[in-house]
């Protein structure tokens, strides 16, 4: 099960074939208000996540299954690491790769989410925090909500 919140029509309306993803960089002052604004949103859904997740696919989540809720949503815009900007004709998608402090940094420790504004005076919207199910070789199937340092930040619509 995919969860986001209500999607702004332009952040459903943009894809990775039609919209240029910029290079990963530090916060600036522009996606650390973003970010600021999303936040409350952002730890209601990321904790909803893993409430739905854990009744079928508990793997999503199986890198933070030891922390309370309160610890996997004790982030701060202090702990975004990472952003990546894209701008289409609808206005502008943040990625952003945010640590969870409780976690060793080294380990799977970081989410990946998604914010959409449709211009300076919007107000931005989270679009969704990024659940991964891969295919293995050997035909089994691989999830997970939890990513490492190492992990890139690409676009994603889950």
């Amino acid at each position: 099960m995919k969860h986001s919140s209500a999607q702004p029509l332009g952040a459903a309306g943009a894809t990775k074939e039609t919209v240029d993803l910029g290079p990963p960089h530090e916060p600036k002052e522009e996606s650390i208000n973003t970010f600021y604004k999303i936040e409350h949103d952002l730890k209601k859904l990321l904790v909803h996540t893993r409430h739905e997740h854990n009744k079928h696919e508990p793997e999503y989540f199986a890198a933070v299954a030891h922390l309370s809720d309160s610890q996997l949503a004790a982030f701060t815009s202090d702990d975004l690491q990472q952003v990546r900007v894209a701008v289409s004709a609808y206005g502008l998608h943040l990625f952003g790769k945010v640590r969870i402090p409780s976690l060793p940094e080294t380990g799977p420790a970081y989410i990946h989410f998604r914010a959409f504004t449709g211009g300076p005076y919007d107000e931005p919207k989270l679009h969704c925090i990024h659940t991964e199910e891969k295919e293995e070789a050997d035909g089994g199937k691989t999830f997970r909500a939890i990513f490492t340092k190492d992990d890139p930040l690409e676009w994603f619509d889950t």
